[in-house]
C-alpha cells in the first residue's frame, strides 16, 4: 500500500509560486521560458 503524501499548499506556493519565482533572477528566467513555451505562465508542472 502506498502512503498518501499530504502536500502543504503554503509550502508549495512559497517554493514554486509566481511571487517567489519573480523575486529571483533564475525564477524570472523560468517564468519567461514558460511564457515562450505556452504563451502564459501557468504555474509549476501543469500541462
Amino acid at each position: 500500500m502506498k502512503v498518501r503524501i499530504r502536500r502543504s499548499n503554503k509550502k508549495r506556493v512559497r517554493k514554486v509560486g509566481f511571487l517567489s519565482r519573480s523575486k529571483t533572477k533564475g525564477g524570472r528566467k523560468i517564468i519567461s521560458r514558460q511564457r515562450k513555451r505556452y504563451g502564459a505562465y501557468r504555474g509549476a508542472f501543469r500541462k
